[in-house]
């Protein structure tokens, strides 16, 4: 009997997802544990499992096409199994399906269903005087400008293809006439072309920016800003990286100082929900990670009772899977604080968008050094400023100053953290 895949939601605040890619195609044999698909959601590429054996008798949308959620992903059952009842009981189409029992009988032509197959012939055929041109090439034609008629097509039969596009150039000379009297200098003639390239959003980056926007919009934010002198904390990362399995960064004793004073300032660790504040016992710290496709938080559960080498072995391996869109669903989700660095980009500072459901995000800048009175004479210190965006429906200003205090204390004396 045929089974339905469904879109699934593989985030709290998915309602959609993109396929990213298939690794079966319709017809092909399929065992339980085989990888399907990749879908992209708002917060990472998922990989999709078969869990039932049988043929792949029908996909929901090709590659870069969006699917709601509990809409209709792929049907997989017996090779030559009816399924035309099970997509019109989903309310799918036909467009994108191929029947195993149709692809049987193929000989020398592709069986392809729907309207598409038919675009791409009429773009192609070149009857009654029409350019034979690939329907990339046209749409990339368009965007640049360029009339196709103008091109010679290196495709089959003529057919102008996507690199007759990218290697094409204007043909148009510029010239100057010979009446102007000796001695006039011909302006130059620029054979400049406007154009722009519009860029489709993905999945990820239309969440963000639709969730940023309803917290920045909503929230309403106000920004404390602090100065910690970081000579301390230099000393302290060196001998015990002497002593560490991982490497710890200053990230890392970000994050450990913001556990632990959160611990001391649970009003802090906190979200709005309207009708109740709800503040969390746990201490679970989101770190921003900027990738390709927007933003995303891996999240450190449990921070304050973690160790620097453990917090920072724990940092980079989200990191990494973050980059690479191989995050899981528990580990970019249930943050009651976030940390944003750039300071590794030069920024002294910065302001951040509170990252809902948490009420505060600390910006953090670059470490610098300026020269500061000491003693008789001046010397150089390492000073770094942090700005915290704080909610305040939740977070009162005193309340977001006591904790910036309590941060500062622990990064200026960073032995009060291994302790």
């Amino acid at each position: 009997m045929a089974e339905v895949i469904l879109m699934p939601r593989l985030s709290d605040t998915m309602t959609e997802g993109v396929i990213a890619a298939w690794h079966k195609k319709v017809g092909d044999t399929v065992k339980k544990g085989d990888l399907l698909a990749e879908i992209e959601t708002d917060k990472a590429t998922m990989e999709l499992e078969s869990y039932k054996d049988g043929t792949l008798l029908h996909i929901g949308g090709d590659k870069g096409v969006k699917i709601q959620v509990d809409d209709l992903l792929a049907i997989i059952g017996t090779s030559g199994e009816e399924i035309s009842s099970i997509i019109k009981s989903t309310g799918a189409t036909l467009k994108n399906t191929q029947l195993v029992t149709e692809i049987a009988k193929v000989t020398t032509e592709p069986v392809v269903i729907g309207s598409q197959s038919a675009a791409l012939t009429t773009l192609g055929d070149g009857e009654n005087g029409r350019v034979k041109v690939s329907p990339l090439a046209k749409k990339l034609a368009t965007e640049k400008g360029i009339d196709i008629n103008t091109i010679s097509g290196s495709g089959d039969g003529g057919r102008i293809i996507k690199s007759d596009i990218d290697n094409y150039k204007s043909n148009t000379a510029v010239s100057s006439g010979g009446g102007l009297p000796r001695g006039l200098l011909v302006p130059p003639t620029i054979a400049g072309q406007e154009g722009y390239t519009d860029i489709p959003n993905s999945q990820m980056r239309s969440i963000v920016a639709k969730r940023l926007g309803e917290s920045k919009f909503s929230a309403p934010h106000f920004y404390l800003s602090m100065e910690i002198n970081m000579d301390n904390a230099m000393s302290a990362r060196v001998q015990l990286n002497e002593i560490s399995p991982v490497k710890i960064s200053f990230n890392d004793m970000v994050v450990k100082a913001a556990a632990l004073a959160l611990r001391q300032h649970p009003a802090v660790n906190a979200s709005w929900l309207g009708d109740k504040i709800r503040r969390y016992s746990h201490i679970h710290i989101g770190i921003a990670v900027a990738i390709e496709d927007g933003l995303i938080v891996p999240v450190v559960r449990f921070a304050d009772q973690k160790t620097l080498p453990q917090i920072a072995a724990e940092s980079k391996e989200l990191a990494g899977k973050a980059k690479n869109k191989k995050l899981q669903p528990n580990e970019f989700t249930g943050n009651t604080f976030t940390i944003s660095n750039l300071g590794m980009m030069d920024i002294d500072e910065f302001t951040a968008i509170i990252n809902p459901p948490d009420s505060c995000i600390m910006a953090v800048g670059r470490i610098k050094e300026v020269v500061v009175r000491r003693g008789e004479g001046f010397a150089v210190s390492n000073v770094m400023k942090v700005t915290m965006s704080c909610d305040h429906r939740s977070v009162d200003g005193a309340i977001g100053a006591a904790f910036l205090q309590t941060f500062k204390k622990y990064l200026e004396n960073p032995i009060t953290m291994v302790l």
